[in-house]
């Protein structure tokens, strides 16, 4: 059993992170649901949260750093309506695991959900979703309550995410021609700001959160969108936010047919500022995924899609 704080640098996953392996998630499992104990497979090791595959039928979703054990908490609270009103799984904790001697965090079990890695296939490989996928966030962006979740880096105006953006395009000009890039987060922060109610969001709809379909078990085999998962940045505000996922994770002609699947709801406003927030968490996942192929693929596919 292992507990271990890492430290990173500026361009690799976030600093001061608790690292627990299969031996102390077998633990938690043991003091507080003793009945689903069983064996314990890493499978994702992600920014904020490492999981487990539990058994065949479960899995343990175990955050590494503190501000990523608020994000469980948010999850937590708001799962179990948002899967009631979607056409596709999201990962509704089944049990809840509160802080102990053993782990200061909370931390959830989960069903496992079958299917092939988003970011483990290539934009045309994901254009199959695109009209899903859409449905999957109309379905989502309703008008949220007072009390949802805040989260201070989505959903919010552009401009209060200004000053970062541009430390990180400044970081990535010496790698790449940044000119397209900060003219459309220039193009973004001059649009519109969302005037309408602040509706629920996913927060972070990047191909690594979607859960592919395939008929064979294969990315080419790739045949629908089978689950939208990692709710950690759940909260509300402008829908702009989630639709950035159409640079994120598509190209150009499953993007317009992303789009379209709005029938016209999304003007031109809110695409320019779902651009922005394109460059926000593209600029993101490729100044600071060094250590970390999968992420940084997801933002070097982004910057690609926002300079042509």
């Amino acid at each position: 059993m292992s507990v271990s704080v890492e430290r990173v640098n500026q361009s690799s996953t976030p600093v001061s992170v608790i690292s627990a392996d299969a031996e102390l998630v077998g633990r938690m499992i043991a003091e507080q649901h003793p009945d689903l104990a069983g064996p314990l497979r890493l499978v994702s090791d992600g920014w904020d949260n490492r999981i487990f595959r539990l058994g065949d039928d479960f899995a343990v979703r175990v955050p590494r750093r503190e501000v990523a054990a608020h994000l469980i908490e948010h999850e937590q609270q708001v799962l179990g309506a948002i899967a009631e009103r979607v056409a596709v799984p999201v990962p509704a904790p089944v049990r809840v695991g509160v802080p102990s001697a053993t782990f200061p965090w909370p931390w959830s079990i989960i069903r496992w959900l079958e299917g092939v890695d988003g970011a483990s296939v290539d934009a045309p490989a994901r254009a199959v979703i695109a009209e899903p996928l859409a449905a999957f966030v109309r379905a989502l962006h309703i008008p949220a309550p007072a009390d949802a979740p805040v989260n201070p880096v989505r959903g919010v105006p552009l401009a209060t995410r200004d000053a970062a953006v541009r430390d990180r395009i400044a970081l990535l000009a010496a790698r790449l021609d940044t000119t397209a890039l900060t003219a459309a987060w220039e193009d973004a922060l001059a649009a519109p700001v969302w005037d309408g109610p602040a509706l629920w969001l996913h927060g972070d709809l990047h191909p690594g959160n979607l859960v592919l379909h395939s008929a064979d078990g294969t990315a080419e085999g790739v045949d629908g969108l089978a689950a939208v998962i990692d709710f950690g940045d759940v909260t509300a505000g402008d829908p702009a936010t989630d639709l950035a996922t159409a640079w994120l994770t598509f190209d150009g002609s499953a993007r317009e047919a992303f789009r379209a699947a709005f029938d016209g709801t999304v003007d031109d406003a809110t695409w320019r500022r779902a651009r922005g927030w394109a460059v926000t968490m593209g600029t993101a996942l490729a100044a600071h995924s060094d250590d970390n192929p999968r992420m940084g693929g997801i933002g070097r596919h982004a910057l690609a899609q926002l300079a042509g």
